[in-house]
């Protein structure tokens, strides 16, 4: 098992904070946050692990394999994970978003959870949101399951009821599971793949009869969408509650 970091955005919410470095470089609790998830995977027994870079490249200096999204900047997420195609082809892999931070715990519970194509969610998603928006539906998308099976992802949600949970980042492809994502990808035209996050995506494959598995996660973890998402947490937790 592999881990893929996906780490080529510039993160323009960031303000300032990403002028000189992207944003999976700015510091949560006196570490970077890709320092916190090099550290979870290595926590977990990840050993081989890859960064897909683009925003500033030369600024990454960590001893792992990297993938290149070149046209980072007129793309979405999707292309950065194709970037790594030459792992996901061969390899089972933990794929994680830049700017998360999560417990070695919880990579062990995607690790280990059995399905091709596996997600990490929070049932407890509405603590983190309230912490972050005045109105906690501005931001959440629905999210509904059948058992581990999820059913529903990514759209605007009108009421609380609409959502289990909230998706975190962090996935788990098999390679018979991303053999399924590209054999879908072939049907679309290389500017529809630029434009889908991994929501979307999920949706799409879903609607497909595709089986998307989903392990939930109740260690403390965080999402860094902004600058004012790194002043909360540190104002909030003065030690990191993650382990």
């Amino acid at each position: 098992m592999r881990g893929i970091i996906l780490a080529a955005g510039r993160g323009s919410r960031m303000g300032d904070l990403t002028n000189h470095f992207p944003k999976c470089r700015t510091v949560l609790h006196g570490k970077e946050l890709i320092q916190w998830q090099l550290d979870a995977m290595k926590g977990a027994s990840i050993e081989e692990i890859s960064i897909v870079r683009g925003y500033l490249p030369e600024t990454f200096d960590f001893n792992v394999k990297y993938f290149e999204n070149k046209r980072w900047s007129h793309t979405n997420i999707l292309t950065s994970l194709i970037s790594a195609n030459e792992w996901l082809d061969r390899y089972t892999c933990i794929t994680s978003y830049s700017d998360i931070v999560y417990s070695a715990n919880t990579i062990n519970k995607l690790a280990s959870f059995t399905g091709d194509i596996v997600i990490t969610y929070d049932p407890n998603w509405s603590e983190l949101w309230q912490m972050r928006f005045d109105n906690p539906l501005s931001d959440a998308e629905n999210f509904k399951l059948d058992g581990d099976r999820l059913i529903e992802i990514g759209l605007k949600a009108s009421s609380i009821e609409e959502i289990e949970g909230q998706y975190m980042g962090l996935l788990k492809f098999t390679p018979a599971g991303w053999l399924k994502v590209k054999e879908y990808l072939a049907r679309l035209s290389q500017k529809e793949i630029d434009n889908i996050d991994i929501t979307n995506l999920l949706r799409r494959l879903i609607k497909l009869g595709i089986v998307i598995n989903a392990v939930a996660i109740t260690d403390k973890w965080f999402e860094v969408d902004s600058e004012s998402d790194l002043k909360i947490y540190s104002s909030k937790y003065k030690t990191s509650p993650i382990k």
